[in-house]
């Protein structure tokens, strides 16, 4: 499922859940409705690109990937895991829930 957020006046963010309702992605903030548009829109043909996602693992060690564009701007980040086989999980869910959304957007 996508939720598209108008944050403040001038930013928009959007988050990606699995059928199940965890949140699998969430975007950095956009300035306009149009630039975030753009972004949902190119999102099925990103997930056939394996160098959009990059994995990490933070200071705690915890397992978390962004997902970039094609040019290498990071789109948004995951939520962190406590384990690399669940951050592969969640990649492959979120490819997944990607997958699912119709082609035409009510945006």
């Amino acid at each position: 499922m996508l939720e598209i957020k108008k944050e403040s006046d001038t930013s928009y963010t959007f988050s990606l859940q699995s059928e199940s309702g965890q949140t699998l992605l969430i975007s950095i903030p956009y300035g306009n409705r149009e630039e975030i548009d753009k972004t949902v829109a190119n999102l099925k043909v990103l997930i056939g690109q394996s160098s959009v996602f990059e994995r990490k693992t933070d200071y705690n060690g915890k397992f978390l990937f962004i997902m970039k564009n094609s040019e290498g701007k990071i789109i948004g980040n995951s939520m962190l895991y406590s384990s690399e086989a669940g951050m592969e999980n969640g990649i492959k869910n979120l490819k997944t829930s990607i997958s699912l959304l119709p082609d035409a957007i009510g945006l």
